[in-house]
């Protein structure tokens, strides 16, 4: 379970720019969720930060263009690496069971 807390943003940006801090968490998570979520044309910044190796979290940054939300932007990106981790997961147990197999 992720446990994740949410910093406010710009008093001027609303809920378009938010960072968020996600509990044991590092840069596993936050280099595939950044380069995910940076390719969203609505997004116009994605970043993260590990403040420091003693600290167990991980900041991590969403500005949105003009319209949207930076929560559903994150929780967009939570889904579409979910969906990359299970196909990649599905594709080596096919390919691992085909080379067993020819064994």
């Amino acid at each position: 379970m992720v446990r994740l807390a949410e910093l406010a943003g710009d008093e001027s940006s609303g809920d378009q720019s938010r960072t968020f801090v996600f509990q044991d968490e590092g840069h596993t998570l936050g280099n595939a969720l950044r380069s995910i979520i940076a390719h969203y044309p609505d997004v116009d910044f994605c970043g993260y930060t590990v403040p420091h190796p003693a600290e167990a979290k991980m900041h991590f940054r969403i500005q949105m263009k003009k319209n949207g939300r930076a929560i559903d932007a994150l929780r967009r990106g939570l889904k579409d690496l979910d969906e990359v981790c299970d196909h990649v997961n599905q594709v080596f147990t096919e390919k691992y069971e085909a080379f067993v197999n020819q064994q």
